[in-house]
């Protein structure tokens, strides 16, 4: 309501006589409901009418943003489980326990029953024949390694059995006393399978699983390819025959002296000391690529290297000539021939593949970190 209608209306409660003018103000003011038009009651409802339209029109738009909007987090890859091989462990202490107990296998007789059964505990209900010590294994050598399940290796130990004196051979002249027989001094094989389990302390425990079992010596290995040709004989006026004849000179009988004057510059050797030999004589050699042995008289250009397989003959300083053989490479420098290095093998005609470690575990696999050894 107006403030002139209301002091109108309230003119009109203090002089009843005073006429009542109705203002055309009113006729406007009707379109008001307390204090809020109602006209712009309408307005806002169609407005409110039309954003709720826009929001489900647009819902769907702004429920693909919002899913767009989110950080794809994907799934973290679960680790790979890779199938845990049967770790090789124990194989020197097997070879050690086996080297130990052949000894005494060999050495044993008559009342060391007890010293066997420390190594292999049935061994303590046997009867051994024989006095002690009458025999005995000198220069044992493990000549072959082999884990032939998770836990058991396998080991040969090559001997040297000294001290068995097989019986005396009757004579065939009638009366003649036997003749004594010789003694034997020979390399034998004997394998022994050994066992191992964890210890006290986190040390590895051992135990042979039967009695030494005397087995053949190892296959040789067919001698590979080398890089060399035929040996030939190392004439004096070869100039690699004068090299290698200097630089050995100086290696085996001068303790190094004057050794640097032969090598190749950046190359560093280190020579016996004292001085093993008195004298060396160098026989052959075979040289890399080499197959008809003329005399080479000229020297290539700087930088060129040869192999070279050289054999000799080294006087000890008891007089006793002993062979030798030796690896070298030369290098060619200033009209002459250097020595390059020694080198630790002589050179193959191909690298030998890595043997290569089966996939799973059992009597047939070798593990990777402990493979399969021979040596002849």
């Amino acid at each position: 309501m107006s403030p002139v209608l209301a002091s109108r209306r309230k003119a009109a409660l203090i002089d009843p006589q005073t006429p009542v003018v109705q203002d055309t103000e009113t006729e406007h003011n009707t379109g008001w409901v307390a204090g809020w038009s109602t006209g712009a009651q309408a307005n806002s409802a169609a407005m409110m009418r039309w954003f709720v339209w826009v929001l489900i029109a647009l819902g769907p738009l702004l429920g693909t943003l919002a899913y767009l909007s989110v950080p794809t987090t994907s799934a973290a890859p679960a680790p790979k489980t890779v199938p845990s091989a049967p770790v090789a462990s124990g194989g020197q202490g097997a070879a050690g326990f086996a080297s130990l107990f052949v000894a005494a296998y060999l050495s044993a007789g008559r009342g060391d029953e007890p010293k066997l059964a420390a190594y292999y505990p049935p061994a303590g209900n046997l009867q051994l024949d024989g006095v002690a010590g009458q025999r005995r294994g000198e220069q044992l050598t493990v000549v072959r390694l082999r884990q032939t399940d998770t836990t058991v290796w396998s080991v040969t130990v090559a001997a040297r059995v000294a001290g068995a004196t097989p019986r005396a051979t009757p004579s065939t002249q009638p009366g003649a006393s036997p003749r004594p027989a010789a003694a034997t001094d020979t390399v034998r094989y004997f394998q022994v399978p050994v066992a191992t389990a964890p210890g006290a302390g986190g040390a590895t425990a051992y135990t042979a699983l039967a009695l030494p079992a005397e087995v053949a010596a190892p296959e040789r290995a067919m001698t590979p390819e080398l890089v060399y040709g035929a040996m030939h004989p190392a004439l004096p006026t070869d100039l690699r025959t004068q090299a290698v004849t200097s630089f050995l000179s100086a290696y085996l009988t001068k303790a190094g002296a004057e050794l640097d004057r032969y090598l190749a510059p950046g190359t560093r050797l280190t020579a016996p000391s004292p001085a093993p030999y008195s004298g060396i004589a160098v026989d052959q050699f075979a040289a890399e690529g080499e197959t008809d042995g003329e005399l080479v008289v000229s020297v290539p250009g700087d930088g060129r290297t040869l192999r070279l397989l050289v054999t000799l003959r080294a006087t000890g300083q008891d007089g006793v000539r002993l062979p030798l053989t030796y690896a070298l490479t030369l290098k060619a420098r200033a009209g002459r021939w250097e020595i390059a290095s020694l080198d630790g093998a002589p050179a193959l005609t191909s690298p030998t593949p890595a043997p290569v470690a089966s996939g799973g575990p059992g009597p047939a696999t070798t593990p990777t970190s402990m493979k399969e050894y021979e040596h002849a």
